[in-house]
């Protein structure tokens, strides 16, 4: 079989289990009573090992298999979950990525994994770790799945406690054609095929064994499921190579766990030396379920590649859309007009389809932070609780794909130089444990990601005496200051208050990348900071970057798009309401003195009209800042599609890029960040 297909898929899906274990880890760090938990982690460890032997990555299998061990003693109570264990876990974890990543770069996947291996098997092996004489003989033998002879003490409190909860135990007997080549690679589909049915909670031979292909053609497994019978039977066999399947259904209510930890004892009394308590029988926790049946997907995986020619395609739709409303509207024929009516609304919702599928939660970034968080905190030996909220908040993907490397930065100089040690915070009167809250929400055609920390703030004179020093300020400039724009001058460019050089934050590099990042992708970033109190890092990002709604506006013969997430409102002005002040062309507006900016003067636009008696202003705003853009005519509203000047002009001064309107014609797009200073 050609495996090279399945690539793809394996990749994501390995991601997707590998981010599960991080999430689920975190929450058995917080909660290591709870075995539900666990059975998440093995699931997700034990999907992931059968995937790679399946696609031929044995050292992936292999060490999956033996953080796999850890777990399985774990949810058997026969390993505490303590901080260093996790540790342990988590390092297992990051070189299941590291190997994930390299297959995804073109790799064989292969890594050095002897350390991390040696500590999980000095975990499993620990004097904490003693297998009952019963567990071992079963599992060496791998005995016939029986009723009340073979299940161990946590499966039946699972069967039985399942069954209070309305599901059903079955057993199965699947049987392989004899013609069957690859056996693994069906186990792992009629796997798959179960746990869309429900839960699978043990197999006979275990499920290494027939990964391994270490079985004739029958196997047998249990399964909890709502599903019936014939249900079962019909979805396995839809795999290929499946000849025959027998459910039966089994009650595990005649079944009582003190008997099998007994019979688990005795041997084990006889056999072993090593005084072994025995396993406490899992806490039910009545407000969860043992078992929650899983749900067939509904979705499909579409590579980006293949969105962004859609997306392509689709704006070369929307310039043909505007030039027909444009003759339509010329030629006043009425059949046409309402058939280009209709097709605009078509395209319109055609529109609003294709962007909603390029849309991503920023979860997709966010979910990698709390890990990060954990092992940072640990490196710095400090107590950080990292908050999370809005992590459904959708993003353009290729706003998302460029936002994770910014965001890494802001945290870890929140977490090295913002959260304190907890005992400068205990002596602040602050709790020991710091808080940095992610969050990110929807406002208008705009994406906020704030960064929110209670650590130490920003000591603004420092802020200022570096700056005065690097040259970034003047003396004067620096009298005139906000406490904002002195918090953000550790944007700039080679600005550091860095004491030390740190791993943690950067080499002493500052956060201009950030703010270079943000500006690239059409955004905006602020700081607010109140030292001793903590600092609140705001990043505002378009929703999409392709497809925007602008003002469309006439300088002399020339027409250019203003885009609408930057306009307050338009206005005309009396010329004799202009003012002159510190060298500058102002008006006031609503109380505030906002500068004019004649654009025909900084696009040198050639003069081929008579100046009228009053001006045409579009005002617009960067962050709490004003300026007034003097145009010669208001157009009107228009969505229009944002197309690259290309590398020949990706230097032209505030000009973002251009569009085709529906008459032909070519307006260039405005930059109103880089007018506004």
């Amino acid at each position: 079989m050609e495996m090279s297909q399945y690539l793809e898929v394996f990749i994501e899906e390995s991601k997707e289990h590998l981010q599960t274990c991080n999430e689920q880890l975190l929450e058995l760090e917080k909660n290591p009573e709870n075995l539900q938990i666990v059975n998440e982690i093995f699931r997700s460890a034990h999907t992931l090992k059968g995937m790679s032997a399946t696609m031929g990555y044995e050292d992936l299998a292999s060490l999956t298999h033996q953080m796999e061990n850890v777990l399985d003693a774990i949810r058997n109570e026969k390993i505490s979950v303590t901080p260093e264990v996790l540790d342990v876990i988590f390092l297992a974890v990051d070189d299941l990525e590291a190997m994930v990543e390299s297959i995804a770069s073109g790799g064989d996947g292969k890594r050095n994994v002897e350390d991390v291996v040696k500590k999980l098997v000095a975990i499993e092996s620990g004097e904490a770790f003693v297998e009952t004489a019963a567990y071992q003989t079963a599992t060496a033998v791998g005995e016939v799945s029986l009723p009340g002879s073979s299940y161990d003490e946590f499966e039946i409190t699972v069967m039985q406690q399942s069954k209070e909860q309305g599901f059903n135990t079955y057993e199965i007997e699947i049987s392989l054609s004899q013609n069957c080549l690859l056996k693994a690679a069906r186990v792992f589909m009629i796997f798959e095929a179960l746990e869309s049915l429900g839960e699978v909670i043990k197999s006979n031979p275990p499920v290494e064994e027939l990964e391994e292909e270490k079985f004739e053609y029958s196997f047998m497994v249990t399964i909890i499921s709502k599903e019936e019978p014939s249900t079962i039977e019909a979805k396995i066999m839809k795999v290929s190579e499946v000849e025959k399947v027998n459910v039966n259904s089994f009650s595990a209510s005649e079944l009582s766990v003190e008997e099998v930890a007994e019979e688990e004892a005795a041997p084990q009394a006889q056999e072993s030396s090593v005084p072994v308590q025995p396993a406490a029988a899992p806490k039910k926790e009545e407000e969860k379920p043992a078992v929650v049946a899983k749900q067939s997907s509904k979705t499909i995986r579409v590579n980006i590649e293949r969105l962004d020619i859609l997306m392509n395609l689709f704006e070369e739709l929307v310039i043909d859309r505007g030039r027909l409303d444009q003759i339509s509207q010329d030629l006043q024929v009425q059949e046409l007009h309402e058939t280009v009516e209709r097709m605009s609304r078509i395209t319109g919702d055609l529109q609003n389809i294709i962007l909603n599928m390029r849309m991503v939660p920023v979860e997709t970034v966010f979910n990698r932070f709390p890990r990060m968080v954990r092992q940072l905190a640990r490196d710095l030996n400090k107590k950080i609780n990292l908050e999370i909220i809005g992590a459904e908040t959708e993003l353009d993907r290729t706003v998302i794909d460029e936002i994770g490397d910014p965001l890494v930065h802001l945290i870890r100089n929140a977490l090295d130089h913002g959260v304190e040690s907890p005992e400068v915070r205990r002596a602040n009167g602050k709790n020991e444990e710091g808080t940095v809250v992610l969050r990110a929400y929807h406002s208008g055609n705009h994406v906020f990601i704030e960064l929110e920390d209670d650590g130490a703030g920003i000591n603004k004179e420092k802020v200022l005496q570096k700056a005065l020093s690097k040259g970034i300020i003047t003396q004067e400039t620096a009298n005139s200051l906000t406490d904002s724009q002195i918090a953000e001058l550790i944007l700039a460019s080679g600005f550091s208050t860095a004491d030390k050089i740190s791993d943690i934050s950067g080499r002493g590099v500052g956060l201009d990348v950030v703010k270079s990042t943000i500006e690239s992708l059409g955004g905006t970033i602020t700081i607010e900071s109140q030292e001793g109190k903590g600092s609140l890092f705001s990043i505002q990002l378009p929703l999409t970057l392709s497809i925007i709604s602008v003002m469309l506006v006439e300088i002399q013969q020339e027409k250019y798009a203003i885009p609408l997430s930057s306009i307050i409102e338009t206005a005309i002005v009396n010329k004799q309401d202009v003012l002159q002040a510190h060298n500058q062309t102002v008006i006031d507006f609503r109380g505030k003195v906002v500068p004019l900016l004649f654009l025909k003067d900084i696009f040198e636009v050639p003069e081929t009209k008579e100046e009228e008696e009053f001006y045409s202003v579009v005002i617009v705003r960067k962050g709490e800042k004003l300026a007034g853009f003097v145009v010669d005519s208001f157009i009107g509203q228009q969505e229009v599609v944002l197309k690259s000047l290309g590398n020949y002009l990706a230097n032209a001064f505030a000009i973002s890029g251009a569009t085709i309107l529906g008459d032909g014609q070519v307006a260039l797009i405005v930059d109103c960040n880089a007018l506004i200073k």
